[in-house]
This record gives C-alpha cells, structure tokens and sequence, in this order.
C-alpha cells in the first residue's frame, strides 16, 4: 500500500458538484492499493499514521500526533499512486490492485484508522471522480510505502 500523508488546516472532498466530506484540520492520507496488499499493511499502516508526530507542540516541534492535537483525517483512495512510468511518456497502472481486492483494503483502512484516531474519518467514494481541496499545513508532506517500511 502506498500512503501520501498531508499534514491539513484543512481538506474536502465534492463529487459530482456535492461536497462529500471536509475537515477543518488534520490528516489528509491519499491511498493505493496494489495486489499484494492485505490486512496487516492495513494494520501497520494505520497505526503508523495515527502515531506519526508532525504536529507542532508548544516549542513549535514536530513532537504532536493526530491524536495529540484532537485532530481529524480524511482518506481517498487514489489508484495512481501506482504509476509506473518506466517506459514511455503515457504512465501504467498495472500496479494498481482491481477493484474487488482494493475496495475492501480501502474500507478496512479508514475503518482502522477511524478506530485508532477515536472518531469517525472523512471518505471520498472508491472510482469516483473527485476533487481533493486542501491547505497544505508547514506544508508537511509524507509518503509511505508498506513494501518499505522506513
């Protein structure tokens, strides 16, 4: 699973002219899903978001989790992060995971991480079109990869 975290003063996801989620601030954690994904990345990956300390504390360092700071997350799935542009100008998605083994690795994520963090997360809709808005907070931009577990 390949994770694109922002740390948000805000973010929101419309579908179709009609706003689906927002978040005044927080996490906004864009996610794809390739083949060889399954629960315990999901696992790992949600606990290692929740905890990930790039909030400021009173000293002005990155020392705050989402948890820390009373703050919220939205999650949209985002299949592109599997681009493989190795050949070519015009980038391949055969990376990505199909809809049947990505839809419930998507689910069970923002579940999980809901779980962890202790309230409800924000959604974008699996294969919709959207638009993400966000104000990019520092800004502060994290990618993971549950392959490479730095």
């Amino acid at each position: 699973m390949r994770l694109v975290i922002q740390r948000v003063s805000s973010a929101s996801v419309t579908i179709g002219g009609e706003l689906r989620s927002s978040i005044a601030g927080g996490l906004l954690v864009l996610i794809g899903v390739c083949e060889e994904d399954t629960a315990d990345d999901v696992e790992w990956l949600a606990n290692k978001v929740a905890n990930l300390r790039i909030f400021d504390d009173e000293n002005g360092v990155m020392n705050r989790s989402v948890i820390d700071v009373d703050g919220e997350a939205l999650v949209v799935s985002q299949f592109t992060l599997y681009a493989s542009y190795k050949k070519g100008n015009r980038p391949s998605w055969l990376r990505a995971a199909r809809h049947e083994h990505s839809i419930p690795l998507y689910e069970l994520f923002c579940s999980r991480l809901g779980e962890v963090i202790g309230k409800p997360i924000g959604c974008g809709e699996f294969g919709a079109d959207m638009q993400v808005s966000l104000l990019n907070d520092g800004p502060v931009t994290i990618c993971m990869d549950s392959r490479n577990r730095e």
